[in-house]
């Protein structure tokens, strides 16, 4: 027979006594004790959290300028720009990836913050945007304060570099789901540009250059390869390569390279950019490709970097496979007419012309010659 939905009648007092005996038989078990649960005996220590924060808006005040009107720590940031007649805001956001396993296994946090912050610029600068403010994500299985302090610095030191607030952020402890030392690192930046200097390649045409900048090395893609490959013990990433002039582990860990500083200046001249992550130059460039266009590169125009030649020799990687998940030492593609290419490879000395924007003929749309 069910009971009603009161909490008066006799099947009240049978649960009563129920959870009489219950709470009898608790008290017997533990001596009479009264148990006590608290979040950190659950794996979240809120005062490692608490302090964290302090590292890290220690840091984020050296980025911030006038133009942040809350103090850190607000529940949002705010930031007021000026100087623009018709603003665009451009965002942008990505993550780290497994290039962290790296940092963990070499215990050196300092530099992934750099590679957040110069991704994140480099891909907003696509649309000949400069960068406002950023916001970062970190998340762990156990806080570690000090890491995330390493982690800060790195953020900080990039956010100056370009002139971009370090604004806000929010760091999570979630035991459960990252396990032993395992943490993420995502990025969030905001940038602006007038709406009549947008650049997304819709001026491209055929008989264009295609310029190369070199990369500085993977950047923040193809990790998860090279660890299988490799792999992530103290003996492979401390075994030192003379083709590389150090060992793998420092060779891995390189950041990424920001293009904001070299470019910046150029932008009127430029028709197009293609920030070369994961997809490599097959995926990306066709991203500003106007309908019916290819970009055909030549192979031998640049120098593709020993790293990479170690990694194709080393599991024997398809050379598509390569120019798909890696940048094969091009970091970023910028396209101008053919009568700019004097005024930009002036200007950037380690730029290469490697090809030419041509009709597109099948369904390739990047040509990639020996």
């Amino acid at each position: 027979m069910a009971c009603g939905g009161t909490f008066g009648g006799g099947c009240w007092s049978k649960s009563k006594r129920v959870i009489t005996l219950f709470l009898a038989k608790v008290i017997a078990t533990t001596g009479g004790e009264q148990i006590k649960d608290t979040y950190a005996a659950a794996g979240v220590n809120i005062d490692a959290a608490a302090k964290a924060k302090e590292l890290i808006s220690k840091h984020a005040r050296s980025t911030v300028g006038p133009e942040v009107l809350t103090g850190l720590g607000f529940f949002g940031g705010l930031f007021e720009f000026e100087g623009f007649k018709h603003p665009v805001l451009v965002s942008s956001v990505d993550g780290v990836g497994t290039k962290l396993k790296i940092a963990s296994a070499l215990a050196k946090h300092d530099t992934v913050g750099i590679d957040i912050v110069n991704h994140c610029v480099n891909d907003i600068l696509t649309c000949g945007a400069e960068p406002l403010f950023f916001l970062d994500y970190i998340a762990m299985g156990k806080l570690m304060p000090e890491r995330v302090e390493a982690i800060a610095q790195g953020l900080a030191q990039a956010c100056r570099e370009v002139g971009c607030a370090l604004i806000g952020g929010e760091t999570a402890e979630m035991p459960g789901l990252y396990a032993g030392e395992d943490y993420d690192l995502v990025g969030f930046i905001i940038g602006v540009v007038e709406k009549e200097k947008i650049i997304m390649g819709k001026a491209i045409g055929i008989g264009d250059a295609i310029i190369g900048l070199p990369s500085s090395g993977l950047h923040t893609n193809g990790y998860s390869l090279v660890r299988k490959l490799f792999g992530v013990t103290q003996s492979v990433l401390h075994t030192y390569y003379p083709e590389l002039g150090r060992t793998l582990g420092e060779e891995l860990l390189e950041p990424h390279r920001c293009y904001y500083h070299q470019l910046k200046p150029l932008l009127p001249v430029i028709k197009g950019m293609a920030h070369i992550t994961g997809g490599g130059l097959i995926d990306n460039v066709p991203r500003i490709l106007p309908q019916g266009m290819a970009a055909q590169f030549h192979g031998q125009a640049w120098t593709v970097l020993p790293i990479f030649q170690l990694i194709q020799q080393r599991g024997n990687v398809d050379r598509n496979e390569m120019y798909r998940v890696f940048n094969m030492g091009i970091g970023m593609v910028v396209i101008c007419s053919s009568g700019d290419v004097n005024q930009l490879t002036k200007a950037l000395p380690e730029a290469k012309v490697v090809g030419e924007v041509v009709k597109q003929r099948e369904q390739a749309r990047v040509i990639i010659q020996e």
